[in-house]
C-alpha cells in the first residue's frame, strides 16, 4: 500500500490568511491537532494546536512561527514510512505531496489505523508470539521456517530495538490457535519466548470482563 490510496480530501488545507481561531475550529471538527498549510499548491508547513496556542488566535497563521519541521511524504511513498514519520513526530495527519512537491491531500492517523486494522494479519483469527533474541540472533527466514515446520503460517512480525540494547523483541502473528507445539519448537531451537496470546481466550476474557460489569451495573 503506498500514500496516495490513504489520502483524505475531506479537511481542506489552511491559507496563511486564516485564523489561529478558524484553524481550532477546523481541528475540533475532526478530531486532530495539526493541520497543513498550504499557498496555491506549496506546502509551507503543518501548524500544530500548540503553535496556535501560544500565539493569538486572531492573528493569521501565516504570521506563526511553527515547532514542528515540514514533515511529508510523497503520493508514491510505503505506508511503513508514513507510519514511521506519524510516530516520530507524534502527528494526527501528514501531508501527501506528488512527484513535483505539490499539495495533494493529507493521511489522518485514524485513516492510517484503520487500514492496519482491516488488514489480513489483523483480522484473521490466530494467536501472538514473542520472542526475544540478540541481534545478531534475529533471521525471520528460521523463524518462519520453525512455524511452518509445525504447519502454521506467521502472518505479520513486528520488530521491537531498544538502541541501548543488544536484544530485540519479535511479535509473531501466526495462524493457529492451539500453538503448544509451535512453541515446544523455537524452545527447542533455544529461542526465548517472553509471552504468548490466544487471540479466542482473549475475547472470551474480555466478554467476561464485560458481562461481570454489566452484571454490577444492573444490581
Amino acid at each position: 500500500m503506498i500514500a496516495g490510496k490513504l489520502i483524505s480530501k475531506t479537511i481542506v488545507p489552511l491559507r496563511t490568511s486564516d485564523t489561529g481561531h478558524e484553524a481550532l475550529a477546523v481541528m475540533n471538527d475532526f478530531y486532530i491537532r495539526h493541520l497543513p498549510i498550504v499557498n496555491n499548491k506549496q506546502l509551507l508547513g503543518l501548524i500544530s494546536e500548540d503553535d496556535i496556542l501560544n500565539n493569538i488566535v486572531e492573528e493569521p497563521v501565516g504570521s506563526y512561527h511553527l515547532t514542528i519541521n515540514k514533515p511529508y511524504v510523497k503520493e508514491s511513498d510505503h505506508v511503513f514510512e508514513v507510519m514511521r514519520l506519524v510516530g516520530e513526530y507524534q502527528l494526527s495527519v501528514i501531508p501527501v505531496v506528488d512527484v513535483e512537491n505539490n499539495y495533494i491531500g493529507l493521511i489522518t492517523q485514524d485513516r492510517l489505523i484503520q487500514y492496519f486494522a482491516k488488514s489480513a494479519s489483523f483480522t484473521e483469527t490466530g494467536s501472538i508470539i514473542v520472542l526475544e533474541m540478540g541481534r545478531q540472533d534475529y533471521s525471520l527466514t528460521e523463524i518462519t521456517r520453525l512455524v511452518e515446520s509445525e504447519n502454521a503460517v506467521v502472518l505479520s512480525s513486528f520488530v521491537v530495538t531498544n538502541p541501548d540494547s543488544t536484544r530485540v523483541e519479535v511479535s509473531l502473528k501466526v495462524n493457529r490457535q492451539e500453538i503448544r507445539d509451535i512453541l515446544a519448537t523455537l524452545e527447542r531451537f533455544n529461542y526465548t519466548i517472553k509471552g504468548s496470546y490466544q487471540e479466542t481466550n482473549y475475547y472470551d476474557d474480555l466478554r467476561e470482563r464485560f458481562d461481570s460489569l454489566m452484571s454490577y451495573l444492573n444490581i
